[in-house]
Parts: structure tokens; sequence; C-alpha cells
């Protein structure tokens, strides 16, 4: 890591869905080592922030950085393929969808991208997969197929597959909207201990306030593409400055 006070930073972000500006000139900072989640409502822009940090979208303004680097463009322009591939490998992203290869065992599922795209040798990665497996709590599953397994099990494997490639910055989808109520504490108690043993950098969008208020080190407010109001939870949650985040709350916290 740099001496930079930021991991990931966006610098008058803009991103635009046709004539639908989703972020409007956003500027945010995550520090190293730092939990910080996104809450507001659908639509808000949120996942977009995490889509562009994976180059699954390009910016239409601003710039981002990732430990001091730039990752939208280069010296030269716009960022080509080559340096997005060399900064892709930085950031790790677990979805709402599990998105397993369903050929492949678990085993396999998780050291597939290490071996390909990080030139790890099989032996390796079969061992830094078995650890990362006894992590999440599935040693015993190593030879099954994700169709054997339940939603929250493979949601496990995807957090184990994402933390096998060393990200510095590991992104959460709301990676609990796909499973059952009773297999949700699984998968977020597994998180909160990656968080509290790792200086991964994390930045998760999620609906689970519960887990935002527990794990976070601070929580954005979020709407219409632009932070409303940051803060570390305990103040968030309990004594909200703007009455967007209020609103929001009450209506997430009474359908809860």
């Amino acid at each position: 890591m740099s001496e930079r006070s930021e991991m990931i930073a966006f610098d008058g972000v803009v991103k635009k869905f046709g004539d639908h500006v989703v972020l409007r000139e956003l500027d945010l900072t995550v520090a190293p080592g730092e939990f910080v989640t996104l809450i507001g409502p659908s639509g808000s822009g949120k996942t977009t922030i995490l889509r562009l940090l994976m180059t699954l979208e390009r910016v239409d303004g601003g710039r981002i950085y990732v430990d001091g680097e730039c990752l939208t463009h280069t010296e030269k322009g716009v960022a080509d393929e080559k340096h997005l591939r060399k900064m892709r490998k930085r950031i790790g992203m677990v979805f709402q969808q599990f998105n397993l290869f369903p050929n492949m065992n678990v085993l396999q599922n998780v050291t597939e991208a290490p071996i390909r795209a990080l030139g790890l040798s099989k032996g390796e990665a079969e061992a830094r997969a078995v650890d990362l497996l006894d992590m999440v709590g599935l040693s015993d599953k190593t030879k099954a197929h994700p169709s054997q397994l339940s939603g929250g099990q493979q949601q496990r494997v995807a957090i184990a597959r994402a933390l096998a490639m060393r990200p510095e910055v590991l992104l959460l989808d709301e990676v609990t909207s796909a499973l059952d109520p009773e297999l949700v504490a699984g998968v977020l108690r597994v998180l909160k201990e990656i968080a509290s043993t790792t200086d991964i950098t994390f930045l998760c969008v999620t609906h689970e306030m519960q887990f935002a208020r527990d794990v976070s080190d601070r929580v954005m407010m979020f709407d219409q593409g632009q932070i409303v109001e940051q803060a570390p939870p305990e103040k968030l949650f309990t004594d909200p400055d703007h009455e967007r985040t209020r609103s929001f709350l009450h209506a997430v916290l009474d359908r809860a």
C-alpha cells in the first residue's frame, strides 16, 4: 500500500445512462482497511459505484483512483484494456448472484482464477483455496458441485473465490439479497470475521441495516447519485442529520 490516505477515491465522477444522470460529480473516499457501507433507495446509484470500480462500466466524467493509481485514465488518456486488466487484479467483487461455474466443483471454482489470472501453480492455488474454504466453514465441501449446495453455501464459496485473488479492495453488492432469510446470518458472520481479521478495504452495498451497523466503520446515505450524509454507524443510525436519511431509515426499519 502507498502512504496515501485513500485506497479508493472518486474525484468528480459522472455516470450517465442515456439522458439519465446516475452519478453527479461524485466525490467519495475510502481509507485503507476501512469498511464503508452504502445505503439508500434502489436506483440511487450505489451499485453503479461498484460496477465502475470493477470496470464493468466506464465513467462519463471525473476520475477514479485505487491506492493512488488512476483506474480510469493513463497518461495517454482513457485507460485501455491492458491497464484495466492490471488494475482489476487488485479488486474483488461478490455479487448478488453467486455466478459459480456449475461444471466445476467447489475447489476448482476457487482455484480457477488464481491459476489463470495470477499464474499460481495448481498446488499453490489449492493450498490457498483449502485455507479459505476452511475460513468460510466449507472445508468438507471441496468436491461438491454448486447444485449440491444451499444458497448460503454457494455465496460463501463466492466469497472464498474473491478472497483467493488476494484483493486489496473487496466490493460487496447485496450479497444476501438472493438468500433465504435463515441463511443470511451465516454469510454475514463470515464477512464480519473477514473484515475484522484482514486489512482488506471494503465497499459494501446492502439493505441489511443491522449488518451495516455492526461491521461498518462508516456508512454513507446515498440518494439520486449523491451522498446525502456520512457518519460512523452509531451516529447515522441513531441521530442522522438529514431528513432524507431519517425517512429512509424509518421506512426500511419499519419494514424489517
